[in-house]
Protein backbone atom coordinates (compact mmCIF):
# COMPACT_ATOMS: atom_id res chain seq x y z
CA UNK A 1 0.00 0.00 0.00
CA UNK A 2 2.95 2.56 -0.47
CA UNK A 3 2.36 5.51 -1.96
CA UNK A 4 -2.03 5.55 -1.45
CA UNK A 5 -1.88 8.18 1.20
CA UNK A 6 -3.22 7.05 3.75
CA UNK A 7 -2.69 7.02 7.71
CA UNK A 8 -1.13 3.15 8.77
CA UNK A 9 -0.85 2.27 12.48
CA UNK A 10 -0.21 -1.90 13.58
CA UNK A 11 -3.96 -2.51 15.50
CA UNK A 12 -3.26 -5.16 18.35
CA UNK A 13 -6.32 -6.25 19.71
CA UNK A 14 -7.87 -9.66 22.01
CA UNK A 15 -11.50 -10.22 20.89
CA UNK A 16 -13.86 -12.82 22.53
CA UNK A 17 -17.42 -14.04 22.49
CA UNK A 18 -19.85 -13.17 25.26
CA UNK A 19 -23.35 -14.41 26.37
CA UNK A 20 -26.01 -10.90 26.21
CA UNK A 21 -26.45 -11.44 30.37
CA UNK A 22 -22.54 -11.48 30.81
CA UNK A 23 -21.31 -8.69 33.12
CA UNK A 24 -18.20 -7.06 32.60
CA UNK A 25 -14.73 -7.56 33.55
CA UNK A 26 -13.44 -6.24 36.61
CA UNK A 27 -9.80 -4.57 35.51
CA UNK A 28 -8.37 -4.06 39.19
CA UNK A 29 -5.07 -5.15 38.84
CA UNK A 30 -4.60 -5.20 35.60
CA UNK A 31 -0.68 -4.43 35.31
CA UNK A 32 -0.04 -0.25 34.84
CA UNK A 33 -4.02 0.21 34.44
CA UNK A 34 -4.72 3.05 37.29
CA UNK A 35 -7.89 4.39 36.00
CA UNK A 36 -10.88 2.99 34.15
CA UNK A 37 -13.23 5.61 32.27
CA UNK A 38 -16.71 5.08 30.28
CA UNK A 39 -18.61 4.30 28.79
CA UNK A 40 -18.53 6.31 25.62
CA UNK A 41 -21.28 5.03 23.81
CA UNK A 42 -20.71 4.98 19.76
CA UNK A 43 -23.35 4.39 17.01
CA UNK A 44 -20.80 2.70 13.96
CA UNK A 45 -21.81 1.68 10.31
CA UNK A 46 -19.48 -0.01 8.37
CA UNK A 47 -20.00 -1.38 4.89
CA UNK A 48 -17.04 -4.09 3.58
CA UNK A 49 -16.27 -4.09 0.43
CA UNK A 50 -14.32 -7.06 -1.97
CA UNK A 51 -13.73 -8.60 -5.02
CA UNK A 52 -16.56 -11.10 -6.72
CA UNK A 53 -14.79 -14.31 -5.48
CA UNK A 54 -14.01 -12.60 -1.84
CA UNK A 55 -10.06 -12.79 -2.72
CA UNK A 56 -9.64 -9.99 -0.16
CA UNK A 57 -11.19 -11.69 2.76
CA UNK A 58 -9.88 -14.96 2.12
CA UNK A 59 -6.31 -13.30 2.03
CA UNK A 60 -7.14 -11.69 5.73
CA UNK A 61 -7.59 -7.90 4.61
CA UNK A 62 -10.89 -6.40 4.94
CA UNK A 63 -12.12 -2.68 3.25
CA UNK A 64 -14.79 -0.94 4.87
CA UNK A 65 -16.15 2.34 4.83
CA UNK A 66 -17.52 3.43 8.60
CA UNK A 67 -19.61 6.15 10.09
CA UNK A 68 -19.50 7.17 13.78
CA UNK A 69 -16.92 6.86 16.22
CA UNK A 70 -13.55 8.73 16.48
CA UNK A 71 -11.77 6.55 13.48
CA UNK A 72 -14.50 6.78 10.67
CA UNK A 73 -13.20 6.70 7.38
CA UNK A 74 -12.37 4.29 4.99
CA UNK A 75 -9.93 1.48 6.50
CA UNK A 76 -8.26 -1.78 4.81
CA UNK A 77 -6.84 -4.28 7.89
CA UNK A 78 -4.24 -6.35 6.84
CA UNK A 79 -3.70 -10.06 7.54
CA UNK A 80 -2.74 -11.27 11.56
CA UNK A 81 1.24 -10.65 11.75
CA UNK A 82 2.96 -13.40 13.77
CA UNK A 83 3.22 -10.27 16.61
CA UNK A 84 -0.85 -10.77 16.78
CA UNK A 85 -0.99 -7.11 15.09
CA UNK A 86 -2.93 -6.20 11.95
CA UNK A 87 -1.89 -3.01 10.21
CA UNK A 88 -4.36 -0.95 9.19
CA UNK A 89 -4.11 2.23 6.54
CA UNK A 90 -7.18 4.72 7.11
CA UNK A 91 -8.38 7.72 4.54
CA UNK A 92 -11.46 10.24 6.14
CA UNK A 93 -14.23 10.23 4.58
CA UNK A 94 -14.77 12.39 1.80
CA UNK A 95 -18.23 11.56 0.01
CA UNK A 96 -21.71 11.40 1.43
CA UNK A 97 -23.77 7.94 0.50
CA UNK A 98 -20.46 5.83 0.50
CA UNK A 99 -21.50 4.98 -3.05
CA UNK A 100 -17.71 5.74 -5.03
CA UNK A 101 -15.00 4.39 -3.55
CA UNK A 102 -12.11 7.27 -3.00
CA UNK A 103 -9.67 6.77 -6.00
CA UNK A 104 -6.43 6.17 -3.33
CA UNK A 105 -8.53 3.49 -2.05
CA UNK A 106 -9.49 1.57 -5.02
CA UNK A 107 -5.31 1.84 -6.07
CA UNK A 108 -4.42 0.51 -2.85
CA UNK A 109 -6.85 -2.52 -3.07
CA UNK A 110 -5.90 -3.20 -6.70
CA UNK A 111 -1.97 -3.65 -5.09
CA UNK A 112 -3.34 -6.15 -3.40
CA UNK A 113 -5.48 -8.17 -5.55
CA UNK A 114 -7.42 -5.94 -9.13
CA UNK A 115 -10.78 -6.23 -9.85
CA UNK A 116 -13.88 -4.37 -9.30
CA UNK A 117 -15.27 -3.83 -5.77
CA UNK A 118 -18.92 -4.97 -4.54
CA UNK A 119 -20.83 -4.57 -1.41
CA UNK A 120 -19.87 -7.81 0.77
CA UNK A 121 -21.34 -6.78 4.10
CA UNK A 122 -22.97 -4.18 6.23
CA UNK A 123 -22.08 -4.41 10.15
CA UNK A 124 -23.61 -2.34 12.50
CA UNK A 125 -22.41 -2.42 15.46
CA UNK A 126 -23.65 -0.34 19.13
CA UNK A 127 -20.10 0.32 21.41
CA UNK A 128 -19.43 1.32 24.32
CA UNK A 129 -15.95 2.10 25.17
CA UNK A 130 -13.52 2.40 28.35
CA UNK A 131 -10.59 3.35 28.72
CA UNK A 132 -7.95 2.02 30.29
CA UNK A 133 -5.04 4.67 31.43
CA UNK A 134 -1.87 4.74 33.96
CA UNK A 135 -0.73 7.05 36.74
CA UNK A 136 -0.24 9.85 34.08
CA UNK A 137 -3.34 9.49 31.54
CA UNK A 138 -1.64 7.51 29.17
CA UNK A 139 -4.51 5.42 27.00
CA UNK A 140 -3.15 1.70 27.75
CA UNK A 141 -5.63 -0.21 26.48
CA UNK A 142 -9.11 0.58 25.15
CA UNK A 143 -11.99 -2.30 26.11
CA UNK A 144 -15.74 -2.37 23.81
CA UNK A 145 -18.42 -3.86 24.39
CA UNK A 146 -20.02 -4.19 20.95
CA UNK A 147 -23.88 -5.48 19.79
CA UNK A 148 -23.48 -6.26 16.88
CA UNK A 149 -26.01 -6.74 13.78
CA UNK A 150 -24.51 -7.82 10.84
CA UNK A 151 -25.88 -8.61 7.21
CA UNK A 152 -24.04 -10.98 4.45
CA UNK A 153 -25.04 -8.94 1.23
CA UNK A 154 -24.48 -11.75 -1.11
CA UNK A 155 -27.34 -13.96 0.98
CA UNK A 156 -29.50 -11.43 2.66
CA UNK A 157 -28.73 -13.01 5.98
CA UNK A 158 -29.02 -11.73 9.23
CA UNK A 159 -27.04 -12.60 12.57
CA UNK A 160 -26.81 -10.65 15.74
CA UNK A 161 -23.85 -11.07 18.62
CA UNK A 162 -22.35 -9.72 21.58
CA UNK A 163 -18.51 -9.69 21.94
CA UNK A 164 -15.78 -7.80 23.24
CA UNK A 165 -12.48 -6.47 22.28
CA UNK A 166 -9.49 -5.10 24.32
CA UNK A 167 -6.81 -3.03 21.62
CA UNK A 168 -3.80 -2.02 23.13
CA UNK A 169 -3.15 2.01 23.13
CA UNK A 170 -0.07 4.11 22.14
CA UNK A 171 0.98 3.70 26.61
CA UNK A 172 1.26 -0.52 26.32
CA UNK A 173 3.98 -1.52 26.74
CA UNK A 174 6.37 -2.20 24.25
CA UNK A 175 8.59 -4.70 25.66
CA UNK A 176 7.53 -7.94 24.37
CA UNK A 177 7.67 -9.54 27.88
CA UNK A 178 5.91 -6.77 29.44
CA UNK A 179 3.14 -6.94 26.70
CA UNK A 180 2.65 -10.81 26.93
CA UNK A 181 1.70 -10.27 30.41
CA UNK A 182 -0.36 -7.22 29.56
CA UNK A 183 -2.69 -9.39 27.27
CA UNK A 184 -2.54 -12.69 29.38
CA UNK A 185 -4.15 -10.57 32.47
CA UNK A 186 -6.67 -8.80 30.39
CA UNK A 187 -7.82 -12.54 28.99
CA UNK A 188 -7.61 -13.75 32.51
CA UNK A 189 -9.96 -11.14 33.32
CA UNK A 190 -12.52 -11.80 30.38
CA UNK A 191 -12.45 -15.31 31.16
CA UNK A 192 -13.21 -14.75 34.66
CA UNK A 193 -15.98 -12.45 33.70
CA UNK A 194 -17.32 -15.51 31.55
CA UNK A 195 -16.15 -14.17 28.42
CA UNK A 196 -14.19 -16.84 25.34
CA UNK A 197 -11.82 -16.26 22.79
CA UNK A 198 -13.57 -15.63 20.38
CA UNK A 199 -14.11 -18.20 17.62
CA UNK A 200 -13.85 -16.33 14.12
CA UNK A 201 -11.20 -14.23 13.67
CA UNK A 202 -13.18 -10.92 13.01
CA UNK A 203 -16.88 -9.53 12.53
CA UNK A 204 -16.25 -9.62 9.11
CA UNK A 205 -15.24 -13.60 8.97
CA UNK A 206 -18.32 -14.36 11.64
CA UNK A 207 -20.65 -12.68 8.87
CA UNK A 208 -19.88 -14.29 5.95
CA UNK A 209 -19.11 -17.65 7.76
CA UNK A 210 -15.14 -17.31 6.66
Amino acid sequence: MTGSGGASSVEVELTFDVDELTTLPDWTGLPGVAHVAGPEHRDLDARYLDLADVALGRAGYAVRRRSGGPDEGWHIKGPRRSDGGRLETHWPLDDIDGAVVPDAVAAAVAAIAPGPLLALARIRNARDAYALTDADGGLIAEFVDDHVQATDERRGATSSWREWEFELGPAAPTDPAARAELLAAATDAVLRAGGRVAASDSKLARTLGL
